[in-house]
């Protein structure tokens, strides 16, 4: 069986990324019996800009994107889209415009402890943001998921207290950016396909089946 690795640029704070995760899921269950994936998760800020304590959520969106019917417009087609594979949006709650350096901090750590790990992670704060409302820059909030995906608590506290490893995330938002990655999600497959955008479980079905294929052709063709 070929494996295919899928390096996916996202923000926790981004719908469309968490709408995309679960899609991905979605693809992978589906190629399971015919196709190896290894998923990272990789950082992006759309808005590096909010501070680690956050402004108010909706008075920034609607600045955004220009009117509070276009913004409820996005938001109301957002999630019926998620209640279609599980995710239960809850806009309403989120109060706070959550800088993501930490989260994408913790995200960095977790992968060091293996992908599983970062993978739970990564959807502990995703439905953290979108469905419980939580801000996803307080460092309890991020001490709390850690220790539930089966991190140290007390190392990661020690580690968010300091500024640990934020370079490295910078400069991988950086990389990314100079990529021509401008939007999220963005998943790049074995390190040379691109794919963008939330796309249906079986677009990145196809997808990997393809890339496998080539891969095995490409290995017969070294025989």
């Amino acid at each position: 069986m070929e494996r295919v690795t899928i390096d996916v640029v996202s923000d926790v704070v981004c719908p469309w990324c968490y709408l995309g995760k679960a899609r991905l899921e979605l693809a992978i269950a589906e190629v399971q019996d015919e196709v190896g994936v290894d998923v990272n998760w990789r950082p992006y800020q759309l808005d590096p800009d909010a501070t680690s304590e956050g402004s108010d959520y909706r008075t920034h969106l609607v600045a955004k994107f220009g009117s509070a019917e276009r913004l409820d417009q996005m938001q109301d087609n957002l999630r019926d889209q998620g209640q279609e594979i599980g995710i239960n949006y809850r806009f309403e709650d989120i109060k706070v415009r959550a800088n993501t350096l930490d989260a994408h901090r913790l995200l960095h750590w977790a992968r060091i402890e293996g992908q599983d790990i970062q993978d739970r992670v990564a959807t502990a704060l995703f439905k953290a943001h979108f469905e419980e409302g939580l801000n996803v820059a307080d460092h309890q909030v991020l001490l709390a998921i850690a220790e539930r995906c089966g991190l140290d608590p007390a190392l990661i506290g020690n580690l968010l207290a300091t500024d640990a490893d934020k370079d490295t995330v910078l400069s991988e938002i950086d990389a990314a950016q100079k990529m021509g990655v401008n939007g999220v999600p963005f998943l790049i497959f074995d390190g040379q396909h691109a794919v963008s955008g939330a796309q249906t479980p079986d677009v990145l079905a196809n997808a990997l089946r393809d890339i496998a294929r080539m891969k095995a052709e490409a290995r017969k063709g070294m025989i």
